[in-house]
């Protein structure tokens, strides 16, 4: 029988079930793993399931009976993949899980940011509302509609695009930057550069993988090419912003506000820059949410136990092959 192990189990909320895992072994199940015991729960195991949990060289070297690592993500960054690949450990990921999800998410943080949802419904919950004898309130946060607004979007990929579709839905002009250089839109909308983007688009969302043309992409000098007016969120990694730049550009008023699912860190360090923002509500934070719908997670479970059965099938291809 197989050794299954979920190293962080937790990643996947308490409300998912793991039980289609067992079908396929011996499945163990730890809600969290820190560094000095990934060794010791792995060494034994066939198969390891992974959300952020690092497996580099060391780990992969004492884990003598690995042959699947089936990461509960997209991202492959936490995987040596390079050292995986010499000593003959298969490495599956899962895309396309939580396109609907993430996109939902960026008009959740578009709209709290814009129209100051938050705030409104802080008022409204108390006392101050029923003792103002007005039917309504602005606070000084007067808000602007989508309609007509140009939305930069970098990263056109599956995601990119739904946020793409939606942003036209209420009326916003598209625009994308290519990360990777390749025309993505098939028309539908008009490629900028960098600049250009950062410069005309009243709202910059980021959609794009990490990784060496990304990393560091919106630092300081391009903060400083966007509207005063602007806005400025990210769904993609967090590493791609410069976060205290950022936080900078807020304080100082060069930028109307930001919202940001993805950190460099995750959680974010206690001493992070974005705890030394002056007004809160021009930075709207969500602690990694964006994949994370029900149906997002329920789809990832089906996918990763589809490439279980994929690993398991070409096995047996293999080994059939072998005896002829």
């Amino acid at each position: 029988m197989m050794k299954l192990v979920f190293l962080d189990a937790a990643t996947m909320g308490g409300d998912i079930d793991l039980n289609p895992f067992r079908q396929f072994g011996d499945l163990t199940v730890y809600d969290n793993t820190q560094p000095q015991d990934v060794i010791p729960r792995i060494e034994q195991a066939d198969i390891v399931l992974v959300n952020k949990v690092k497996l580099g060289k060391t780990q992969l070297q004492a884990a003598r009976n690995l042959k699947l690592i089936c990461v509960a993500a997209t991202g492959l960054d936490p995987i040596d993949l390079d050292y995986a690949a010499e000593k003959g450990i298969v490495v599956k990921n899962v895309a396309g899980y939580s396109t609907d999800s993430v996109a939902q998410t960026t008009f959740l943080h578009i709209l709290s940011c814009m129209q100051q949802g938050p705030y409104f419904n802080e008022y409204a919950h108390s006392g101050a509302y029923p003792a103002s004898g007005l039917p309504t309130h602005f606070g000084g946060r007067y808000f602007h509609e989508l309609n007509g607004k140009r939305l930069g979007v970098i990263g056109l990929g599956a995601i990119g695009r739904k946020v793409a579709a939606i942003a036209s839905a209420f009326g916003m002009e598209v625009v994308y930057f290519s990360t990777s250089g390749e025309e993505r839109s098939k028309g539908l909308y008009r490629r900028l550069d960098l600049e250009e983007l950062l410069q005309t688009s009243d709202l910059v969302t980021i959609h794009a993988p990490l990784n060496a043309k990304t990393s560091g992409l919106i630092g300081k000098a391009e903060l400083e090419k966007m509207k005063a007016s602007a806005y400025l969120f990210n769904l993609g990694r967090g590493a791609i912003v410069d976060e205290c730049a950022l936080v900078e550009a807020l304080n100082e008023n060069r930028l109307a506000g930001a919202g940001m699912d993805v950190f460099s860190a995750e959680p974010l360090p206690a001493d992070h820059c974005y705890y030394r923002i002056k007004d809160r509500s021009r930075l709207f934070l969500t602690p990694h949410i964006g994949w994370a719908s029900i149906e997002a997670r329920r789809r990832l479970v089906a996918m990763m136990v589809d490439n279980i059965n994929q690993y398991i099938a070409s096995r047996s291809g293999d080994r059939s092959r072998a005896e002829k």
